[in-house]
């Protein structure tokens, strides 16, 4: 009898536990909807003004972007899992399932979308140059034949500028974008090249401020789009977000909170689908 009663009981627990799991699921939501308990979005850690990892959490332009979206797709910031999107990563990522949707300054291009989709865009960068507040000379790309030009380990940047703009210009290896900034400051280097946008954020940094400006030549378009798996509902639902952005002005402020400083002539808000070549 003993064991008859144990034997229900076990039975009971069994369902229960049944139930749950149909019920109850996997605790990571696709990201359609803000019914799983959390989010995960990829950004960039180490890119001031864009997507950086502080002490005191994450900050940048794409966060901002990013945790709006998240917002209009029903999730709480404290249901957004960050994770650390490096650019050679980024594909796998969205095709393994590691990440929801990635901001990280993710240009658009032919090859990427045969292997994922964007929404957006919802930023048009452009490489640009960043030299010394008082430098008078660098005036036009033409002038970089001249300079010393940072070229960082692993970008095409400052090899495309000297093949195609100024084939006397003096590239000088560094690490990274940021092991750059303290050459240009005491003249080691005249000029780094990158995005202007990513450019800016880092002379926006509060030990940098009023030291470098912007060259201003726009020498390529870099359409901002969000990555998301190929043939997600996601795409949709973020485009819809991004244009909420900019409606309510949202997106005029994240750009004056995290490139002003730089005084960055950023281009409009481009309109959803419009890619610059």
């Amino acid at each position: 009898m003993k064991l008859r009663k144990v034997s229900a009981a076990s039975a009971a627990v069994l369902a229960l536990a049944l139930t749950a799991t149909a019920c109850g699921g996997d605790d990571k939501d696709s990201g359609s909807s803000g019914d799983g308990k959390k989010i995960t979005i990829g950004i960039k850690f180490d890119q001031p003004g864009l997507g950086q990892k502080t002490p005191d959490g994450y900050a940048g332009f794409d966060v901002d972007v990013a945790t709006y979206v998240a917002k209009k797709l029903g999730y709480t910031e404290d249901q957004i899992e960050w994770k650390e999107s490096k650019s050679a990563d980024r594909e796998t990522m969205l095709q393994r399932g590691d990440v929801d949707f990635i901001a990280a300054t993710y240009s658009i291009t032919p090859e990427r979308q045969e292997k994922v989709d964007f929404a957006g865009p919802y930023l048009l960068a452009h490489q640009d140059v960043l030299i010394r507040a008082d430098d008078d000379k660098i005036k036009s790309p033409e002038d970089l034949n001249a300079a010393k030009l940072c070229s960082v380990t692993g970008s095409t940047s400052a090899q495309n500028v000297k093949d195609k703009l100024a084939p006397k210009a003096q590239l000088q290896p560094y690490p990274t974008y940021s092991a750059c900034l303290p050459g240009l400051q005491n003249g080691a280097i005249d000029a780094l090249t990158t995005d202007d946008s990513i450019l800016a954020g880092y002379a926006a940094q509060s030990q940098f401020k009023g030291k470098f400006k912007l060259g201003g030549f726009k020498l390529t378009n870099e359409n901002y789009g969000i990555g998301v798996k190929k043939g997600s509902d996601l795409k949709d639902k973020i485009n819809k977000a991004l244009e909420e952005m900019v409606s309510d002005k949202s997106w005029d402020k994240a750009v004056e909170d995290n490139f002003g400083p730089a005084n960055y002539k950023n281009e409009p808000a481009p309109k959803i689908g419009d890619i610059k070549s």
